[in-house]
């Protein structure tokens, strides 16, 4: 079986080489390009391709695939927002994923944005290698009793709760879907409307959906405490940006944590030093001295790398087959 890897980096190779074995009968060719129109005819001669977060696999990309004979998508993630489905099922091409790798990788740097822009850890360490040992300016609060919005409480937003509840603090939570889990961790399920005025965190653990996009929007920023903590390590496009600028001129956001955003596939994952940013959005965001942008690294910790990866290898095996597991088949869960 041969297959197409796009977004590969030095350690997408790593790990693939680490885990394939001869027996597998898998033959794995890497590119570190995303896949796009532009990009697509790379599929050619090859019967599966596996693809990451921004690699983009819309109706006129599967138009490609199939023409070229490939009939699966492999996913190295949760989400398959950036896969048009309904032309994989047209094109009678499965689309299968990872859904759970980590969920601890992620609620972990969900908190690690939270303590860094309270205690500015990151800006501490750059005071005293310049050798500024003054404490202006770092004044951070107690987590204790403070109050945490988790939006979205699958596997990844349970593990939220579980730390934030460990650390003390309140927690209310949102999903369409309750779990009994969260309220026995402590929790409490109320309305989108009470957690945006009750809360003084609030971190976003939701699939980018059509109901979800832009849920972070003025209005929704508008019912907030001001002054309020907005983590998101799920995906961009849950925020609309230009509406997190207005919120932190005014105010009202007083802290902006994000581990993605929504024009993302332009940036992340590869070396810009060297280049103009024309992002103006992205660009204006990180002018403000209580707003942390990490680089889609939430998932990145070597037991989420793992099983990922032996997912991965796993779904082609399965594809290879012919028997696929629903639980990551997208085609399979409607």
């Amino acid at each position: 079986m041969k297959v197409a890897c796009f977004s590969t980096t030095k350690t997408d190779k790593r790990q693939f080489e680490k885990m394939l074995t001869p027996e597998m009968g898998i033959d794995m060719d890497y590119f570190d390009v995303h896949l796009s129109l532009k990009t697509v005819p790379l599929a050619h001669g090859f019967d599966a391709i596996c693809a990451f977060v921004n690699d983009h696999a819309d109706a006129d990309v599967m138009a490609k695939l199939s023409e070229y004979g490939v009939n699966a998508i492999v996913l190295r993630c949760a989400g398959f927002n950036n896969v048009d489905a309904k032309a994989a099922e047209k094109y009678n091409i499965q689309i299968l994923r990872v859904p759970a790798y980590s969920p601890q990788a992620v609620a972990e740097h969900a908190l690690a944005l939270i303590m860094t822009l309270n205690r500015k850890t990151h800006k501490s360490f750059n005071r005293v290698r310049d050798g500024n040992f003054t404490l202006e300016g770092l004044l951070g609060f107690d987590l204790f009793e403070k109050t945490a919005g988790v939006i979205g409480t699958g596997r990844i937003g349970q593990e939220a709760v579980r730390i934030l509840r460990g650390l003390g603090l309140n927690v209310l939570a949102y999903d369409p879907y309750p779990n009994d889990r969260v309220t026995e961790l402590g929790a409490k399920y109320v309305g989108l409307d009470e957690i945006y005025a009750q809360s003084d965190i609030i971190t976003l653990h939701v699939p980018l959906l059509p109901q979800t996009e832009h849920m972070i929007n003025r209005e929704a920023i508008a019912k907030m405490k001001p002054g309020v903590m907005l983590i998101n390590t799920s995906r961009g496009g849950l925020m609309e940006a230009k509406d997190l600028i207005h919120g932190l001129k005014s105010g009202q956001i007083g802290y902006l944590g994000i581990d993605v955003y929504e024009q993302e596939d332009n940036l992340f994952f590869e070396d810009h030093s060297e280049e103009i940013i024309h992002d103006d959005v992205f660009e204006r965001l990180i002018t403000f001295p209580n707003v942390l942008i990490t680089a889609h690294q939430a998932f990145f910790t070597q037991e989420a790398l793992d099983n990922i990866t032996a997912t991965t290898l796993d779904n082609l095996k399965d594809v290879k087959g012919g028997s696929l597991k629903p639980e990551r088949c997208v085609r399979c869960e409607g």
